[in-house]
């Protein structure tokens, strides 16, 4: 019997109306992070690292699948085990208004995603499991706060945030920390858990060496000023790790959305997965985009 597509598939048609019901629920309560649905063993045991890739997933792309894949087998520091990744959507966004696809079209496909990256880290990975979690907090630092205070991982569990190094530019930026305009809001953070970003390799970011220069100026001091802390470098709190490399294809959520407006399926697999290919396509996503 042939394995019915993502968009027929009558289970994920029923998770599309239980994440709509929970998104419903979640914008009414009084908390700003909850996790709507776990994948993999049950129950899990709790993690003592927690990596965490927040996203729009406007869809999930197979940047984001390098992003956890790189953090799961390369992680530069050794994490303690049971190791656990979050896939956080933020329901409100600092710079960014609500757009297509709805809220409860990316849990789906986020759904989908988290199953296709377990079944390609099985075999590496012993153990591992996927929260597919929202927050209403548009800062880093703010959300970060919420999933320790939560309960529903153990206090002690270290977050390590997965970030472009685009993202990293922004979280370090000043301007996103009024009234002080300082970076001091990161430091409970950053005493106890860690950041993982992606090289972006393309010219609007500068080169890798650019790229390592701005975490060296950290490291030596240069943005003291602006409340940073020399340790968050040198004791390997903000880490570089390897992305697309030169010549790869360049992969972005945009780039998905036009494939999709113009029905490439072609396209659309040198992009996502092709389960969230064959859901976007099945659900006529983004055609007004």
């Amino acid at each position: 019997m042939p394995t019915p597509s993502p968009s027929t598939d009558p289970m994920l048609r029923t998770a599309l109306q239980t994440y709509r019901s929970a998104l419903h629920t979640f914008a009414s309560s009084q908390s700003n992070f909850q996790i709507l649905k776990s994948l993999r063993s049950s129950p899990l045991p709790p993690p003592k690292t927690l990596y965490i890739l927040d996203s729009s997933f406007n869809p999930p792309t197979l940047a984001h699948l390098r992003i956890a894949k790189t953090a799961l087998l390369s992680d530069p520091i050794a994490a303690p085990t049971p190791r656990r990744l979050l896939l956080l959507l933020a329901t409100q966004n600092a710079d960014k208004a609500p757009k297509p696809a709805a809220f409860e079209q990316r849990l789906v496909m986020m759904e989908i995603f988290a199953s296709s990256l377990i079944s390609e880290t099985e075999q590496k990975v012993e153990g591992l499991g996927i929260d597919i979690g929202v927050t209403k907090l548009p800062y880093f630092a703010d959300k970060a706060k919420s999933i320790e205070q939560s309960e529903l991982y153990p206090f002690s569990t270290q977050q390590v945030h997965l970030l472009g190094y685009d993202t990293l530019t922004r979280l370090l930026s000043t301007k996103y920390y009024p009234p002080t305009h300082t970076l001091q809001p990161l430091h409970p953070f950053l005493e106890k858990h860690r950041l993982l970003v992606t090289y972006r390799a393309d010219d609007d970011w500068g080169t890798r060496g650019e790229q390592d220069e701005y975490l060296k100026d950290i490291e030596v001091g240069k943005r003291d000023g602006d409340g940073a802390e020399k340790e968050w470098v040198s004791e390997g709190r903000i880490r570089m790790v390897e992305g697309r490399k030169e010549g790869e294809e360049i992969i972005s959520s945009t780039r998905v959305r036009e494939a999709a407006k113009k029905g490439d399926r072609d396209a659309l697999e040198r992009l996502v997965t092709k389960g969230v290919g064959d859901w976007v396509l099945g659900e006529s996503l983004y055609l007004d985009d």
